[in-house]
């Protein structure tokens, strides 16, 4: 229906923001891997778009790609996973993180999601296995993602603690995580606001 929107930014409130298209707010709910590379209110973006009509609500979803918006759409189609539960994973993995995970049975990575319980990881790995493309070779993507992942558990850690979702990313942010294990970048991150 609606495929993609480009726009300036007129809100950002993690899980939501308001995109301006000619003049028209559209409200989108998009995973925190969005919001981490967002550009600053007023800038012009395109997102890879879907909406889920439900008796109650149109709700329109919003990804960087089309790789996490095709993800998300076969998230929703299983058992058991809702729009949020789905937004969930991916705002703690990247696609491709989860391939992985999903590829190597890896239901204890999945677990660590908030919001997946072991019944969910193992059903998510069975009936997903067939159905996501082979990645090869996955030790690299592990490598590389390792700093997105740790950040992201540490954002989710945070909120856990009671931190609204922008507070802990400009938190986590403002220690500049790079390289840093989830523990290190939770510790300063809470150390700094103690300050």
């Amino acid at each position: 229906m609606i495929g993609f929107l480009r726009g300036k930014i007129a809100l950002k409130a993690p899980p939501l923001l308001v995109l301006d298209v000619n003049g028209v707010g559209y409200e989108i709910e998009a995973p925190m891997t969005v919001f981490y590379n967002l550009p600053e209110i007023g800038a012009e973006i395109t997102l890879q778009t879907h909406l889920v009509i439900r008796e109650d609500a149109h709700n329109l979803f919003g990804f960087s790609t089309e790789t996490d918006k095709v993800m998300f759409k076969t998230l929703i189609k299983i058992s058991g996973v809702g729009a949020k539960l789905a937004l969930v994973i991916l705002s703690g993995q990247s696609a491709e993180q989860f391939q992985v995970c999903v590829q190597n049975n890896d239901t204890a990575a999945l677990v660590k999601l908030p919001g997946v319980g072991k019944k969910t990881a193992e059903r998510l790995v069975m009936e997903l296995r067939d159905k996501l493309p082979k990645i090869e070779n996955t030790a690299e993507i592990s490598n590389v993602e390792n700093f997105g992942n740790a950040r992201a558990e540490a954002i989710s850690a945070l909120c856990s603690l009671g931190y609204k979702p922008l507070d802990a990313s400009r938190m986590v942010s403002a220690i500049q995580p790079e390289g840093k294990s989830c523990e290190v970048i939770i510790r300063l991150a809470l150390q700094s606001a103690a300050k």
